[in-house]
């Protein structure tokens, strides 16, 4: 089967996932590497970005699983790392001597905002130089978290201006767009030539009261954001499956009123440039 040039840059899908009839998209839902699958085939996505949780018990763990559903999905859940620099420098130091021996990393993920460091803690300076010697972006949780225990104040896009400003030439992510502070999520990204932002996570469960309007309102604040940051070709398509259906997260973009163009890069065309997906090796 020809795989698509679309490309998910935000799904999960591990055993330390929270509470799953809660959080997913519906009922039932079957989290396995063929259901996630079958999901990304029918809107023509070829890959997808496997965040591993800051859940996930041990840096050798969070290997081992990822390592887990590239294999089982013939390479095409791809493979991510985090750290929690909560843990102490000798903690951090051991997760990046694993990582050095680890193959095929496409991003780093952090979660500030569901533990207790905001982006520019001194004890992720090492984990910037990782990422700065090995060519990968860092994805940072922003916003909204699930757990209601989450402080939200480490997880404003405003505290990763800094980082952005002192490794240029490393590239970061800032994900669900920032989800509440748009307005200071686009001005980041505006700013930043290395920064980033994805689509993911802005929607709740479709059975919530008022799903038509939060989906108008979603959209509405995206087109806002893009104008805002001036330029389409920082903005990726993500859909935090499960907690989003893959179909629902791309309906979201393609309704934007965007040049065709523009729709599509989001969708796939800025992920495949970003992850440097179509370079030799």
């Amino acid at each position: 089967m020809a795989l698509g040039k679309r490309i998910d840059i935000h799904v999960h899908l591990s055993q330390y996932w929270p509470d799953l009839e809660r959080n997913s998209y519906r009922r039932g839902l079957q989290f396995t590497v063929p259901s996630l699958l079958r999901e990304l085939d029918a809107q023509s996505i070829g890959f997808a970005v496997l965040l591993q949780l800051y859940s996930n018990p041990t840096p050798e763990e969070v290997l081992r699983e990822g390592e887990e559903m590239f294999t089982k999905s013939g390479g095409r859940l791809l493979k991510t790392v985090t750290v929690d620099p909560t843990r102490g420098a000798e903690a951090v130091q051991h997760t990046l001597d694993l990582w050095a021996k680890a193959r095929d990393l496409v991003a780093i993920k952090l979660y500030p905002g569901y533990r207790e460091f905001y982006p520019h803690d001194s004890r992720l300076e090492p984990v910037y130089e990782f990422a700065h010697r090995r060519r990968v972006p860092v994805m940072i949780h922003q916003g909204d978290t699930l757990d209601p225990d989450g402080r939200v104040k480490y997880a404003r896009p405003l505290e990763v201006d800094e980082v952005a400003v002192r490794y240029r030439d490393v590239r970061f992510v800032l994900c669900h767009l920032g989800n509440p502070w748009v307005e200071e999520l686009a001005e980041v990204v505006y700013k930043n030539s290395n920064v980033y932002t994805d689509t993911s996570g802005l929607l709740a469960n479709p059975a919530v009261p008022y799903f038509r309007e939060m989906f108008g309102r979603a959209q509405r604040r995206l087109t806002n954001a893009i104008a805002a940051i001036g330029d389409a070709r920082r903005v990726l398509y993500g859909s935090d499956w499960p907690l989003e259906s893959i179909e629902t997260a791309v309906t979201l973009v393609q309704g934007l009123d965007l040049p065709e163009e523009d729709r599509e890069r989001i969708l796939g065309g800025n992920a495949r440039e970003l992850l440097r997906l179509d370079a030799p090796g």
